[in-house]
């Protein structure tokens, strides 16, 4: 062991006293340890000193260090995982502390997958390592080591835990501080990626719309117009006997449920109701035309409290919640077997609501063929921020439901961004 003169506990109480004054005023880990490394050294010589920190869920480490420049100096940007850590029995409260003559041969240091490279690299020989707590929790160690074996004895154990006391409420502070400014930071860059990833999706919702219109356009315009011709050739022919007419009875029936398949289509593709006369007129419509073409017996109804609220919107995002409606109404025609489908609109406190509600036999015995459609109304209202959800009701049937928040009114300075 080597001699060292003992510390009188006058000066002692000096030299705590001015590790007090050292760290008032630092709001950084670093300068921390660099601001109190010269009067710890009169109470505990070292060579190299650091402290190491838990931080994310207590699982990986950071280091800050003086005295000598270390890889463990590069923890504090790169955390590592606790388990590698020379300490870590320290550092998860197996030990009280470790206290070793020459950590050079010392097996406590040397296991599978042990970050000990600078202790061999720096040859710190003498070590002792003792924990920093709060409300009797290890939420990191405070670390000093010299070149010379045999430094240490179990006194400056003593001393060293009196100072890791001294500095653990400080250090537990600036631990919570940098965890909230990570947060925030984090936080701030996911809420720019999602903003980034709205207004993309808003655009390419805009430009879907688009080129869904210029093809519902075009089949208007031509391939429906040409199926048209071709059915009133296959009459005329059928006319002249040329062809037997009951053959011809039957391609020119299957050729109109064709036509009027398309123009189905069509009309879904060009909501031109929506936009010529409103959201609640589009609605009807849509009703009026959804079930005359199932061919079913179902009372429809739309009921509007929001005074026009959803005419005001961007019309992006008032094609946006039609095309949920729209789906909304075809899951139920083709898949609930309803006897009445209600479409409500309302004003929620700052929210606009749109329920689709049918008493049909809800989601149990349909939900398989549903799925799609259900993810499809989903998606849209997460690219219009809206929320979502759809439901069984209590006497039976499913109730669909789509919150736009008044969040969501910006929207329509995006849409006029993007068209300008």
């Amino acid at each position: 062991m080597v001699e060292r003169p003992s510390i009188r506990p006058e000066d002692m109480l000096s030299h705590v006293l001015a590790i007090s004054r050292a760290i008032a005023g630092q709001t950084e880990f670093q300068p921390v340890i660099h601001a109190v490394s010269r009067e710890i050294a009169q109470i505990l010589p070292h060579d190299h000193l650091d402290v190491c920190i838990l931080v994310v869920d207590q699982e990986v480490v950071a280091a800050y260090e003086t005295g000598l420049h270390t890889r463990w100096g590069a923890w504090h940007e790169h955390p590592v995982a606790a388990r590698f850590s020379p300490i870590r029995s320290v550092l998860w409260g197996e030990v009280p502390f470790i206290l070793t003559e020459d950590a050079l041969t010392d097996e406590r240091f040397q296991f599978e997958g042990a970050f000990n490279h600078p202790i061999f690299d720096e040859r710190l020989r003498s070590r002792l390592h003792v924990p920093l707590r709060v409300q009797g929790t290890v939420f990191g160690a405070l670390s000093a080591s010299t070149h010379v074996a045999g430094f240490y004895t179990l006194s400056d154990i003593g001393v060293a835990q009196h100072v890791a006391d001294l500095l653990a409420p400080y250090f537990h502070a600036l631990r919570i501080s940098e965890q909230a400014h990570r947060s925030a930071v984090i936080e701030a860059e996911a809420r720019a990626r999602e903003e980034g990833l709205r207004e993309s999706a808003q655009k390419l919702t805009e430009a879907l719309e688009r080129e869904r219109q210029r093809i519902g356009m075009d089949l208007h315009d031509e391939t429906l117009a040409d199926l048209t011709r071709l059915a009133r050739r296959l009459e005329q022919l059928g006319d002249r006997g040329h062809v037997s007419g009951e053959a011809i009875k039957t391609v020119a029936g299957e050729l109109q449920s064709s036509i009027r398949g398309l123009r189905r289509i069509i009309d879904d593709a060009r909501p031109n109701v929506l936009q010529l006369f409103g959201f609640v007129e589009g609605i009807e419509n849509l009703l009026e035309n959804s079930v005359r073409d199932a061919g079913l017996a179902i009372a429809t109804g739309i009921r509007d409290t929001t005074g026009g609220r959803i005419d005001r919107l961007a019309e992006p995002l008032k094609v946006a919640l039609f095309r949920i409606v729209q789906e909304a109404v075809n899951n139920a025609v083709h898949h609930g077997r309803p006897s009445e489908i209600k479409v409500e609109l309302s004003l929620v406190a700052d929210h606009i609501r749109i329920a689709v509600i049918d008493n049909g036999i809800g989601l149990s015995d349909a939900v398989g063929k549903r799925v799609s459609g259900i993810n499809n109304m989903r998606t849209r209202a997460r690219l219009v921020s809206a929320a979502f959800s759809i439901e069984q009701n209590h006497r039976g049937g499913t109730t669909v439901v789509v919150d736009l928040p008044a969040g969501a009114a910006p929207l329509a300075q995006v849409s006029q961004a993007a068209s300008a």
